[in-house]
C-alpha cells in the first residue's frame, strides 16, 4: 500500500500534471480532492499535448482509476466538455469516478463570481470567474449542492430554491442584475443526471476498501500551497485547502495513511493573478522566463509573473505539508543565462527574515536577499540520469535542497514525460 500525496510548492502551475502523469501510472486511484476547473495540467504523452482543467491528469494513465473526491467542485458543462474533447482524441475516460459528496457548480454562481469581481474593482482578487469560490462559500454555509443531489429532483429543486431566494436578492437590489429562475437551474442539473449516474460512487469507501486490499492512491492537488485559504497569501488565495492535510479531507483517506509527501517546485517562480510575489522581476529576465518557460495559464490564458527560485517559499511549503520528496521542474529553462540568482532571505525595513514573515504586510513590502550560482551551458533535455546533469547543474540542485529543507528526488529537463530524472522512487519510500 501506498499513498502519494502531489503538493504544488509555489502558487501553481509548477508542472504537478506532469508528475501526477509519470507516477499515475504506477497506481492503482489517482484523486482529485480539491479545486475545480479554475487550474489545469499540462501533461505531454507519446508526443501529444494535452491541457486538463477539471480532470486529474491520471485519467490519461492506461491503469488508474482516477476519481474527483468530495473536496472537488464540479462544473458539469466543463467536465463534459472534457470528457468528450479528451475521447475524440483517442483517450478513454470511461474509467472516471466521482463522489457522490462533491459539490456542484451552479450556473449563478458563476454569475456571482464575475459581478463581485467587477464591484471590487482595484480590489479585486483576480479570481478566474468560474464560480469555485462562490461554489465553496455555499458549501461553507450549508446551502451547496451536492453531486448526490442530481437525483432526487424533489431535493433539487428545494435547493436551489432556497439558494436562490437569497441570491436573487443580492444580484437584482445590491449589483442591479437580473433575478436567475430556479427552474432553469434545476433542468441544467437534471438533463446531465443519466450520463452522471454511473460515476457518481461513495469513494471514500472504495478508496479506504482499495487500500486494505493493498492499492496503491495518488492524490493530486490543485492550485499550491501558497495558494491554500489558511496558509497561502490571504486574501489572495483559492477557496480550498491544496496542501497535503487538505488532501486527505477532500478524499476520506485519513492522514496516518499517507506514505510519501511530494511537492512539486519550479526551477524558479511564476504566479498567476494578484497578489504579493517577492521575487516578481520586472525586467529582460523576467521576460526571458515568461517566454523560455512558455509561462501562460492553461486554463485562462493569462501570462504567469516570473521571478527567481524563492527558498524561503520553498522551507515554508516544506513544513506545512511535510514533504518528503520534491520534484523540481524546468531546470532546463535556466540554461545558459549566466549567474542564476536564489532568493535566501527577505529583507524588510531593514529586518532580515529568513522565514516567512507571520505579518501580511511584512510579506508584501519584502524585498528579496539574493545568492548567486553559475549556470550551464550545457544542453540538458536529454539527460537521463542525475550524474550526466552537468557539475553546475548538480551543484544547484544541491543548494536548493539545502535551501528547501528537503531531498530532491525527481528532476524536470524538458515538457515530455520520458524527460524526468528519477533520483529516489517514492514508491518505494
Amino acid at each position: 500500500m501506498a499513498v502519494i500525496v502531489v503538493v504544488g510548492a509555489q502558487w501553481g502551475d509548477e508542472g504537478k500534471g506532469k508528475a501526477t502523469d509519470i507516477l499515475g501510472g504506477k497506481v492503482d486511484y489517482v484523486v482529485k480532492p480539491n479545486g475545480g476547473n479554475n487550474a489545469g495540467h499540462t501533461v505531454v504523452v507519446g508526443g501529444e499535448k494535452y491541457e486538463l482543467k477539471l480532470l486529474p491528469a491520471g485519467v490519461l494513465s492506461e491503469n488508474a482509476t482516477p476519481v474527483l473526491g468530495n473536496g472537488v467542485v464540479v462544473n458539469l458543462q466543463a467536465l463534459f466538455e472534457e470528457i468528450d474533447g479528451l475521447e475524440a482524441r483517442g483517450a478513454n475516460a470511461s474509467r472516471l469516478k466521482i463522489s457522490a459528496n462533491a459539490h456542484v457548480v451552479a450556473p449563478y454562481h458563476q454569475v456571482l463570481d464575475r459581478v463581485q469581481e467587477r464591484f471590487l474593482g482595484k480590489r479585486a482578487i483576480g479570481t478566474t470567474g468560474r464560480g469555485i469560490g462562490p461554489t465553496y462559500a455555499d458549501k461553507v454555509s450549508r446551502v451547496g449542492i451536492r453531486m448526490q443531489d442530481i437525483f432526487d429532483e424533489s431535493i433539487l429543486r428545494q435547493k436551489v430554491e432556497s439558494a436562490l431566494a437569497v441570491k436573487n436578492q443580492i444580484l437584482v437590489k445590491m449589483y442591479n442584475r437580473k433575478a436567475i429562475d430556479p427552474n432553469e437551474i434545476v433542468d441544467y442539473f437534471l438533463s446531465y443526471a443519466d450520463r452522471l449516474e454511473p460515476m457518481v460512487i461513495e469513494a471514500e469507501l472504495e478508496l479506504n476498501k482499495a487500500l486494505a486490499e493493498g492499492k496503491s492512491v495518488l492524490m493530486e492537488g490543485g492550485q499550491a500551497t501558497m495558494l491554500d485559504v489558511d496558509h497561502g497569501t490571504y486574501p489572495f488565495v483559492t477557496s480550498s485547502n491544496p496542501t497535503a492535510g487538505g488532501a486527505c479531507v477532500g478524499s476520506g483517506i485519513g492522514p496516518t495513511k499517507i506514505t510519501s509527501s511530494l511537492g512539486i517546485i519550479k526551477a524558479y517562480t511564476t504566479r498567476v493573478g494578484a497578489g504579493p510575489f517577492p521575487t516578481e522581476l520586472f525586467d529582460k529576465w523576467g521576460e526571458f522566463l515568461q517566454t523560455t518557460g512558455g509561462e501562460v495559464g492553461v486554463n485562462t490564458g493569462r501570462k504567469r509573473r516570473c521571478g527567481w527560485y524563492d527558498s524561503v517559499v520553498a522551507r515554508y511549503a516544506s513544513r506545512v505539508n511535510g514533504f518528503t520528496d520534491l520534484f523540481v521542474t524546468k531546470l532546463d529553462v535556466l540554461t545558459g543565462i549566466g549567474e542564476i540568482p536564489i532568493c535566501v532571505a527577505y529583507d524588510v525595513d531593514g529586518k532580515r527574515f529568513d522565514e516567512m514573515p507571520v505579518n501580511q504586510s511584512d510579506f508584501h513590502h519584502a524585498t528579496p536577499i539574493y545568492e548567486t550560482m553559475p549556470a550551464w551551458d550545457e544542453d540538458i533535455t536529454g539527460c537521463t540520469s542525475f550524474d550526466e546533469l552537468p557539475a553546475k547543474a548538480r551543484d544547484y540542485i544541491h543548494r536548493l535542497e539545502e535551501l528547501s529543507d528537503c531531498r530532491v528526488s525527481y528532476i524536470g529537463v524538458g515538457p515530455k514525460r520520458t524527460q524526468t530524472i528519477e533520483i529516489h522512487d517514492v514508491m518505494a519510500s
